[in-house]
């Protein structure tokens, strides 16, 4: 493995994150739901800002430079501090949330713990099961890709114990047209996966040993050019939705 977990260079690969990653609506609308009646939200690893409401007060922290001046104008900007010190006062805040970022954190745990501190409600946590990364039809082609992803994303139930009893666990289903370019989201679109701005915008792909993903890359375009993929995975392409790995949990 190239780099270790909570490592991912944003610096390198972050370039044109906010293009492919963008908020989906059908999955905000789950997020924004489950926030409640919170007037404040803190996002915890914001990132370009995908899924903040623009109905609420938001404060966001995000300890990358280059996902920081990738916020669009509408956003707030972002404090530079990282979600094991969080620089706020107990129950600072309404609501808090964390989309698809806690596996970057280098202390998982201690980050989730902090957010319950300043949280007087609920707090979320968009995030990928571990054990349930094979869903996806791309595994197959890309056995190295599952193994770094299932040790980097913390087990659903290391995110609950640390959220604490009554963590609410809900299956999020994956549109067939999304627009937030994690790799399940091309379930029906295996083409995409061939562009390499779409891969440098799913951090998993850079930990990769030097020559995989041309491997993985070249076999994929091999079978969509032979039918190959058609033939072995082609329902997905009218699939209407996909349920994989993705999760929200919700520490009440």
């Amino acid at each position: 493995m190239a780099q270790l977990k909570g490592d991912a260079d944003y610096g390198r690969i972050g370039a044109g994150y906010a293009r492919r990653r963008r908020t989906d609506p059908r999955i905000a609308a789950r997020v924004h739901a489950a926030l409640g009646g919170a007037r404040t939200v803190l996002n915890v690893g914001a990132g370009a800002g995908s899924y903040e409401p623009l109905d609420r007060h938001v404060l966001a922290v995000e300890p990358s430079a280059e996902m920081r001046a990738q916020r669009p104008p509408q956003l707030a900007p972002a404090i530079d501090a990282v979600a094991e010190a969080l620089p706020l006062d107990d129950d600072a805040v309404d609501a808090s949330m964390a989309m698809v970022t806690v596996h970057q954190w280098p202390d998982a745990v201690a980050g989730l713990r902090e957010m319950r501190r300043v949280t007087c409600g609920p707090v979320l946590v968009l995030s990928f099961d571990p054990a349930e990364l094979g869903r996806l039809w791309l595994m197959d082609y890309a056995p190295e890709l599952q193994q770094v992803e299932a040790g980097r994303f913390p087990s659903i139930d290391t995110l609950t114990a640390a959220l604490g009893p009554g963590t609410e666990v809900v299956p999020v289903p994956i549109p067939i047209d999304c627009v937030d370019g994690f790799t399940e989201a091309f379930y029906a679109r295996p083409e995409e996966l061939l562009d390499p701005e779409v891969r440098r915008s799913q951090s998993a792909w850079s930990f990769l040993e030097p020559g995989v993903e041309d491997r993985i890359v070249g076999a994929l375009a091999a079978d969509l050019a032979s039918g190959a993929w058609d033939r072995r995975y082609g329902e997905h392409r009218t699939l209407p939705e996909f349920h994989g790995a993705v999760r929200l949990v919700v520490g009440h």
